[in-house]
């Protein structure tokens, strides 16, 4: 039992911290500079950022499901099950609203339509921001959490760990 509660402990915080690498690094520093390349036109980095957000989406839904699967594993305390409910929602509007409707202007605006001004992109940056900042604070409480947990567990005996 002590390894599998060691093992969900692990998952749960690389699954935190490496959803809050990935949106730091593709939402708050590639999506940006892409279009600060050489030669890259509206039309490109859109079509890239639409292939790129479309990927780390998935991913992103992945690692919510590994973080969920061992914080109910684990029952975590309820401040952390909260905080990481938080962020799942997020997710979940991310990917059944703005995914979609950010998806349909670029298509539009590709297509040669502009679509009209909207708040859709300020919108998916704020809860970014917000999803960002909740996946650093839970992954250090979890964190925490976890190496409290594990100090306070017996250690196998040699004879108990063969």
């Amino acid at each position: 039992m002590f390894h599998s509660r060691a093992t969900a402990s692990l998952l749960l915080v690389l699954a935190l911290f490496v959803w809050a690498g990935m949106v730091a690094g593709i939402s708050f520093l590639e999506a940006p500079l892409k279009f600060t390349a050489p030669r890259i036109t509206i039309p490109l980095g859109l079509g890239i950022g639409r292939i790129v957000f479309a990927a780390l989406n998935k991913v992103e839904l992945g690692l919510a499901a590994v973080a969920v699967a061992s914080g109910i594993y684990l029952r975590v305390p309820t401040r952390m099950g909260g905080t990481l409910g938080v962020v799942v929602t997020i997710l979940a509007l991310q990917t059944l609203w703005l995914l979609p409707a950010l998806d349909v202007r670029a298509l539009a605006l590709l297509a040669g339509h502009p679509a009209p001004p909207s708040s859709l992109h300020t919108v998916y940056i704020g809860l970014e921001v917000v999803k960002l900042l909740t996946l650093l604070l839970t992954g250090c409480w979890v964190h925490r959490w976890a190496l409290r947990a594990a100090h306070q567990q017996p250690r196998p005996t040699t004879a108990q760990a063969v």
